[in-house]
């Protein structure tokens, strides 16, 4: 009946503004946010289970029961690492719901996820996303749980802390007999409707008395006969923790209807259950239960929201309400006010910045820093010359300043530290036999916090947010639409030991303290990462030699890519560093070096402020990601003195003037040029430049973006600039002279004759020969409809009017392609046509309002085959379409399908639903249809391509093929399978177009003998169809039986190699055998590339695959590649790839030079030494891992390297690269024309949707567990 009744209503949840970064991220890439002042962890929501959060925080709070299910160890409930394992009675529940209470009380995260809790509940995303009734997930997960601890020492768990029973009695008023039934339960129903509150319900439930009297008797098994009797219930046993229900959702069967019981409801935060038993003799304190928690329903019966408030019984969280925070600020306020004068005492400042750090230590460079952030000036410039350097003056006081052992961090010792700063403690996380280990800073608050927070208080806790709230606030949960649900008291006879006060880690097994303690050091290392990451930002430097000044702007004299440099710096450091980075860049700069503020502006490049001041931090200046900074003198640019400032931006603008065509003596038609002018420029200054004697200026008074309708005549403005008088960029001035003034009449200073509704359309003949083809101009109005114009295209054309019945208008794109057909019954504007716009009046009926026009291609790739076009009905279904389509194209036979064109315009999603009407699947006028041979493969299987990779013969540079590296010859052999899989060199080849048919992939043309070993020769060999359930293992098995053109043969799966193909290359390296296809999320058009090997290979996961190959001395060539396994298990930094590279081929590490291929570019990005550019101090700073920006390093990638003993080249590309690069000018021009042309113009109008919410089914709750008995 309640299916929907708690579908969640997304306007309740909390918002979780995250930080600002400096760049736009993915959120799974940020690490999560660390705990807030309250010490406490929320819950995330995924999306609908806020009644999980809420019932999960609370049995968190209920110490008892978590520590019984701390008390369950891994002999009893195995171990989630043995969860694949057949013969393995893994309890993954409680282990789950275990370590999600570990997560929450130790790892420093505002929230937590339960996303592994949920899935070994069984639930699809589809039951994470539906709101479910909390009071009916208490009863389910208590019993999932029962189930799931049978034949453990905690089988009892749920009986022991939450069972109590209920006596129901009927006693006869004759013979006195009393009829018993006990009943058992886990929670307590009772009813909102007509009752004022708790302890009213349980009155009415267990001590009024119900009579069966007149016409209802009672038929009494002692007396047998109908008797006169009173029925009563009483509370038998009473359970340690005592859960109810409130009835607050009702059906009202008159209006037919749900609603939901909103009067007031009260209920006590200590109760006496002592009335309400049947047992009354024992003392007051074995019925003194105290309220502990209350779950609160927010919304109406058909929506809403759940949170909870708790009492923290065990003190761990921090409580401060906002006027404590506003108290303590202004108390810290007034002791900075009192100690100012003490802050130009070197020591004082030093002093006061190190007792606000929350770390023992800092570095001394750091510390300098934040000297310069705090008092606006660097220690140099203001201490220096006075005190000397920053670390020797720490050095000179030892009973104040601690070094760390290595000298390069600084501390105050303990009795030094200033008694009005934040006093952090921290909290080891492991146990005392590990305090050496990393311990983890969980409490972030002052000594005065610590008192206020002394005692149990009550937090609301409402997803991933956290807040302290009052107990009296739970009043206002008594009536509403936010309103308590469920009621959890505790008995008041329940005391928690004293170490467990404050304690998170009390009663949790070691072997989750050491997994909670490894996920910290992850989170702060991540967390370390990702702060210097946010204030990472990237500077585009503009060189002063490579720009010009023409036209009243910067101009670059060479392409924009090569005048712009690429800086990488963290916002905090100053702008000295800056200058002193970009001077190590340009080393040959000679002279003064000036930094400027500029802007790319339409016109050009434009300068700003100058940047002043070395010992500022680049933040201070506004620096953000993306700036950009002119390098120069400051003075001039190639001679020419450049204006700076907004003053002078420079500012284009459209000049327009009369055309001397005139079609048909209606409507106007203009020129436009572009002309620049400073914004300071004066109007007279700019009539006298575009204007001729007489002439005059009118300006659009619509504005750049609008349709120009009121032109205003600037005659009286002559001494105003530019910017005073509203041009900016883009803004169009019509020059008339005297002549074109006759053409118009100006009134009052506007112009207003211009026949702005009149256009004119081309239409050209495509109905006959191509060399009769001939075009006309129509004019038309934008309300004309094309009938109309079709008409008058076929009178002027002189065609028979016969052809009016059998043709229709088509637009013609910018490269000449004919686009869908426009109906009959649109206007010139529903068409959506412009002023001299091209339409071909071609053979056949135009569709109607229930067609669509649609094209096909035959093949994967639409360059395949021609494009054909046909006309059918919306509600036809694909498979009839298909066969229409078929036929037209002369096809025959049953394995054939149809898929759409994506947004690359290549083969994508699969029309599957053969029933379903074109319509339904939404497929529009104009849309591309390809049809692809084959038949779809069966729900759950994968048709996967299969492509052998075919090892290419090396071309022989030297006669006796011999390669030459380290000053020794040594004979390489042309095998055909290389060491592990190595690449072999391909001969020389010049294959031009695609060979798919023939069993070839995609090859680059080249005709040169100077080519690297990149290309890769992929011999198609068939499709295989495999469940997505099989393994690796499974899927190279069937691919050894397609044909292949090894020479060898595969004697194990264990021999070959499987990549995906992306880009018609190799792409991702599959590992693990064992591991199934779903797990890989292969998706349904990926391809497998398949490479046989000399000897077994079993990558490990921390091992890298890379493609080395040692350059030809004197010559812009490589000999042949070779397979490279490198461990990136400790680190993955330049430093280790040397090393590996060079004991690879036998080197010295400081005479070799790599850099990593990037073949879709034809780029080399040298992998340099970054120590070189790092002072001695920081020079044990963790460099970057390769796997990151700009590098990229993946498995399969190909590392060029140089011998400098033999070879002092630094030049990286070959012969091969530069004709790539001009291939791929003339591609980018070519798509980009393209893209232009296959715009579409026509656009179907969508329905508007509905704005009626519907509700979704009802879905009964469970969780699924496994058979432990």
């Amino acid at each position: 009946m309640f299916g929907d009744l708690f579908e969640e209503d997304f306007s309740f949840i909390s918002n979780n503004h995250c930080g600002k970064g400096k760049k736009s991220k993915p959120r799974d890439s940020e690490p999560p946010a660390p705990r807030d002042f309250t010490n406490l962890s929320g819950i995330k929501n995924q999306g609908g289970t806020c009644y999980l959060n809420s019932l999960l925080q609370t049995l968190l709070f209920t110490p008892e029961f978590r520590e019984a299910l701390f008390s369950l160890g891994p002999e009893e409930l195995g171990t989630l690492d043995d969860i694949n394992k057949p013969d393995a009675k893994v309890r993954i529940i409680p282990l789950q719901l275990q370590r999600l209470f570990a997560q929450l009380l130790l790892l420093d995260q505002q929230a937590a996820s339960t996303t592994d809790l949920t899935e070994s509940f069984g639930w699809s995303s589809n039951e994470e996303m539906r709101q479910h009734d909390v009071q009916e997930l208490n009863r389910i997960l208590f019993s999932a749980l029962e189930t799931s601890l049978v034949g453990t020492s905690g089988h009892d768990l749920i009986n022991r802390l939450y069972h109590g029973t209920v006596v129901n009695q009927i006693v006869c008023k004759e013979c006195k007999n009393i009829s018993e039934r006990q009943e058992d339960f886990l929670d307590l129903t009772v009813a909102v409707k007509g009752v004022a509150g708790l302890e009213e319900a349980l009155w009415n439930m267990y001590v009024e008395e119900e009579y069966f009297e007149n016409e209802n008797l009672y038929r009494c098994g002692a007396c047998d006969k109908l008797v006169e009797a009173s029925k009563s219930a009483k509370l038998r046993k009473l359970p340690p923790f005592l859960t109810i229900s409130l009835l607050r959702f009702n059906f009202d069967f008159e209006k037919c209807e749900r609603y939901k019981e909103t009067s007031c409801y009260t209920f006590p935060i200590q109760i006496n259950l002592r009335p309400f038993c049947e047992q009354t003799e024992m003392d007051d304190s074995e019925y003194m239960y105290e309220l502990f928690s209350v779950i609160i329903h927010k919304g109406g019966c058909y929506g809403g929201h759940y949170h909870v408030y708790i009492k923290d019984v065990d003190e761990l969280g921090n409580w401060q309400l906002q006027e404590d925070e506003d108290r303590l600020t202004e108390h810290k306020a007034l002791r900075e006010n009192e100690n100012a004068k003490e802050t130009e005492n070197p020591l004082a400042v030093l002093k006061g910045i190190l007792s606000e750090e929350e770390s023992k230590q800092i570095p001394v460079d750091q510390l300098g820093q934040k000297l310069l952030e705090k008092k606006k000036v660097s220690w140099n410039k203001k201490y220096r010359k006075q005190y000397g350097a920053l670390r020797k003056y720490l050095q000179n006081h030892p009973q104040i300043f601690q070094f760390s052992p290595d000298k390069n961090k600084v501390g105050l010792k303990e009795k030094y530290k200033l008694p009005f700063q934040s006093d952090s403690q921290e909290l080891d996380l492991q146990s005392p036999s590990q305090k050496n280990d990393i311990q983890w800073n969980l409490e972030k608050t002052s000594t005065r916090l610590r008192d206020i927070s002394a005692g149990c208080h009550w937090f609301d806790l409402n997803d991933s947010k956290v807040q302290p709230i009052k107990e009296e606030d739970i009043e206002q949960q008594f009536q509403g639409k936010e309103s308590a649900y469920m009621l959890f008291y505790r008995k008041s006879q329940l005391k928690r030991p004293p170490e467990a006060r404050g304690n998170p880690r009390y009663q949790i097994p070691e072997h989750l303290l050491n997994e909670m303690n490894a996920a910290n050091t992850e989170l702060q290392k991540k967390r370390v990462e990702c702060d210097s990451a946010n204030n990472g930002i990237d500077l585009h430097l503009h060189l002063s030699s490579c720009y010009k000044f023409d036209n009243g702007a910067l101009h670059p004299s060479l392409t924009w890519k090569e005048s712009v440099l690429d800086l990488t710096i963290d916002r905090r450091k100053t702008l000295g560093d800056l200058r002193q980075s970009i001077f190590q860049i340009l080393e040959s700069w000679e002279g003064d070096m000036i930094l400027s503020n500029a802007k790319p502006l339409p016109a050009g490049l434009h300068l700003y402020e100058i940047l002043d001041g070395d010992e500022l931090t680049l933040d201070c200046f506004g620096l953000v990601d993306g700036a950009d900074i002119f390098v120069w003198n400051g003075k001039e640019v190639g001679g020419t003195k450049v204006m700076t400032g907004p003053d002078h931006e420079p500012v284009i603008i459209n000049v327009l003037r009369l055309a001397e065509y005139n079609e048909g003596g209606k409507g106007q038609h203009f020129t436009e040029s572009q002309h620049i002018f400073p914004c300071s420029t004066k109007l007279e200054d700019l009539h006298r430049a575009l204007a001729p004697s007489g002439g005059i200026i009118l300006k659009n008074g619509s504005g750049p973006e609008r349709e120009g309708k009121n032109w205003e005549v600037l005659e009286e403005h002559m001494k105003e600039t530019i910017r005073s008088v509203g041009l900016t960029d883009g803004c169009s001035v019509l020059i008339l002279d005297s002549h074109d003034q006759s053409f118009v009449n100006i009134s009052s200073g506007n112009l207003t004759a211009f026949t702005y509704d009149i256009s004119w359309l081309q239409v050209k003949n495509f109905c006959g020969m191509e060399d009769e083809q001939k075009h006309v101009k129509i004019t038309a109005t934008i309300e004309t409809v094309m009938s109309d114009i079709k008409m008058k295209a076929i009178q002027e054309l002189q065609l028979d009017e016969e052809l009016a019945s059998d043709s229709c208008l088509r637009p013609v794109s910018g490269n000449g392609k004919l686009l869908s057909p426009v109906p009959e019954d649109y206007t010139v504007k529903e068409a959506e046509l412009k002023m001299g716009s091209l339409l071909g009046l071609c053979r056949g009926k135009a569709p109607t309002s229930t067609q669509l026009f649609l094209y096909f291609i035959i093949g994967h790739d639409q360059h395949m085959g021609p494009e054909m076009e046909i006309v059918v009905e919306e509600t036809a279904s694909v498979k009839e379409c298909l066969n229409l389509m078929l036929e037209k194209s002369g096809l025959s036979g049953d394995s054939w399908h149809l898929r759409r064109i994506d947004w690359c315009y290549e083969a994508g999603e699969a029309l599957s639903q053969e029933n379903a009407t074109l319509k339904e699947l939404n497929v529009c006028r104009g849309d591309t249809l390809v049809i692809t041979e084959g038949k779809l493969p069966p729900k759950g299987f994968l048709k996967i391509p299969i492509w052998w990779f075919k090892p290419s013969s090396h071309m022989k540079h030297k006669e006796n093929g011999q390669d030459q590296v380290n000053g020794l010859t040594c004979r390489m052999d042309d095998l055909q399978v290389s060491p592990a899989g190595g690449l072999k060199r391909k001969e020389k080849s010049n294959w031009g177009k695609q060979q798919i048919g023939k069993g070839k992939l995609t090859d680059f043309p080249y005709n040169s003998p100077e080519c690297i070993q990149t290309d890769m020769d992929l011999c198609y060999a068939g499709s295989i169809e495999i469940a997505g359930e099989a393994t690796l293992e499974d899927l190279k098995m069937q691919a050894m039986t397609l044909p292949c053109r090894q020479e060898h043969v595969v004697p194990l799966p264990t021999f070959l190699r499987a990549w995906t193909v992306e880009s018609k290359r190799p792409g991702k390296l599959l590992r693990h055998n064992k591991q199934q296809l779903n797990e890989y999320k292969l998706g349904a058009r990926v391809a497998i590339c398949i490479e046989p090997l000399q000897k077994e290979e079993n990558l490990g996961p921390h091992e890298l695959l890379l493609r080395v190959q040692m350059g030809i001395p004197g010559e812009r060539d490589y000999y042949d590649s070779v397979d490279l396994v490198w461990d990136i298990s400790k680190e993955c930094t330049t430093w280790s790839l040397r090393q590996r590279v060079a004991s690879h081929y036998c080197l010295p590490v400081d005479k070799i030079e790599i850099a990593k291929y990037f073949p879709e570019k034809f780029e080399w990005l040298p992998i340099s030494s970054w120590t070189q550019q790092i002072s001695k101090r920081k020079r044990k700073k963790k460099q970057e891992s390769l796997q990151s920006a700009p590098y990229h390093l993946k498995d399969g990638d190909i590392i060029g390297v140089k011998n400098l003993l033999l070879d002092d080249s630094k030049d990286f590309s070959t012969v091969r690269d530069d004709l790539g690069k001009e291939k791929q000018r003339q591609l980018a021009l070519e798509k980009k024309k393209s893209r232009q042309a296959e715009r579409l113009q026509d656009h179907v109008l969508s329905e508007e949707k509905l704005n009626i919410k519907q509700r979704k089914p009802e879905v009964a709750l469970s969780i699924n567990v496994g058979v432990f008995r």
